[in-house]
């Protein structure tokens, strides 16, 4: 059972967004959390906000409603650039310089990890073939000795 959740059109640059959506990407939901609360970036609530929403459509996706965060993981999380506003600073001698005020959009995806299925050891097929083992020679210019002169 997995669930995402988007939040598009985000006041902040992609590449800052980036650096903290780069320390959850792979960790339990639980963890994740705790990474986000305590980090100072400011990037670092937006995407907590599109965690707990993630979370919270995975237990609407569940019909009884009762999922075990415990066994929740981040499975993906990435950053998209999204639609720049372009403004314009005036600069010296008459001229203009162009400001971009970039936005991004983030995609969290969150996943119930699989129970761990006991490993049911097979046995090895036997052949009555014996493996040959083939001896390489050695290159005539390995083999040579040295002859002082």
């Amino acid at each position: 059972m997995e669930a995402k959740a988007i939040n598009r059109y985000i006041g902040t640059s992609p590449r800052k967004m980036r650096l903290v959506i780069d320390l959850i990407r792979g960790k339990a939901v639980e963890e994740a959390l705790s990474i986000l609360h305590f980090t100072t970036k400011a990037a670092a609530k937006t995407a907590e906000q599109v965690l707990r929403s993630a979370i919270s459509n995975v237990q609407n996706k569940e019909e009884s409603g009762r999922v075990d965060t415990a066994t929740l993981y981040v499975k993906e999380a990435f950053v998209n650039g999204g639609a720049m506003a372009k403004r314009v600073l005036p600069a010296p001698m008459g001229r203009a310089f162009r400001v971009r005020k970039r936005s991004n959009h983030i995609t969290i995806v969150v996943a119930q990890r699989e129970q761990a299925k006991a490993a049911v050891p097979k046995a090895k097929a036997v052949t009555g073939a014996k493996k040959t083992e083939t001896k390489k020679s050695e290159p005539a210019s390995a083999t040579k000795e040295v002859t002082e002169s």
